[in-house]
């Protein structure tokens, strides 16, 4: 009994170092963004004078909000097609029986295998050739279609019973009322979490905003915050005061959806 408390109290004080050491980066990052300039480095935790001007200072500064605007717009566009096509797709793969379905499924998971810095210069190509550069729609295209949200659907969608599908076509439902009436529904956790997953990945995106866009109107959040560093010099204090401005949308929807996050990757990984 007592090795078993033994562990217990050990588990707990291991787990509750390792919040600790996660979560001071982020309060003294919150705590920055309230110091005057002159405070900056100084070796104290908290500020001395507490600036919550920073913020407004920091909209003054460089058009904070157009950059906000655009990565939230950037992010839900893409959010919104990649689970679209990545929906359909895994419903194909997994709920219609078609010739060449598994070999065409693997070849397209293989996909994945691909570092996404290889596909950078086919993709800026092709940008080129279709006039997209400098333009929310190469910022979003390239980004819609995406093997992971497939894979992940297909996963759950292995899950639900066939005999749903077989009573739908017996009532005379095509493969779209299927879809869209029976399968979706029952996908929601996994399509949540897919959701979550792509519009973190899109929001805190830099490398492919950086090549692509040029004009400063369409900068999103992270090229909007390298150019305010390089332009405007070490303002530490604003450069924090963004930071956590920018983690607003995303701690926001973490914090509705953590439980659809949880479900969705436990039943999504149940079959194989």
């Amino acid at each position: 009994m007592n090795g078993r408390i033994i562990r217990w109290v050990g588990t707990h004080l291991a787990l509750s170092a390792l919040v600790i050491i996660g979560i001071v980066p982020f309060l003294w990052m919150v705590a920055t963004s309230f110091k005057p300039l002159a405070e900056v480095g100084n070796g104290t935790f908290l500020p001395k004078i507490w600036r919550p001007e920073n913020y407004a200072e920091l909209f003054k500064q460089v058009p904070f909000a157009r950059y906000y605007a655009n990565s939230l717009f950037v992010a839900a566009w893409v959010t919104f097609l990649q689970c679209l096509t990545s929906a359909m797709a895994a419903f194909a793969f997994a709920r219609l029986q078609w010739f060449g379905r598994d070999a065409t499924f693997r070849l397209y998971l293989a996909t994945m295998m691909i570092p996404g810095a290889v596909t950078m210069i086919p993709n800026y190509t092709l940008m080129v050739d279709l006039h997209l550069l400098d333009s929310f729609t190469g910022l979003i295209v390239p980004a819609a279609f995406g093997a992971f949200g497939t894979f992940m659907l297909r996963q759950f969608m292995l899950t639900i019973p066939g005999a749903l599908d077989e009573a739908a076509r017996i009532d005379g439902a095509g493969p779209w009322t299927i879809f869209i009436d029976i399968v979706m529904p029952l996908v929601r956790p996994s399509l949540v979490t897919l959701a979550l997953f792509t519009f973190l990945g899109t929001y805190g995106s830099l490398f492919w905003p950086l090549i692509l866009i040029k004009s400063e109107h369409l900068r999103t959040l992270p090229i909007g915050m390298m150019a305010f560093d390089s332009q405007y010099g070490k303002q530490t204090n604003l450069m924090m005061a963004a930071s956590v401005a920018s983690i607003v949308p995303p701690l926001i929807l973490f914090l509705l959806f953590q439980k659809h996050i949880v479900t969705g990757i436990r039943l999504g990984a149940v079959k194989g």
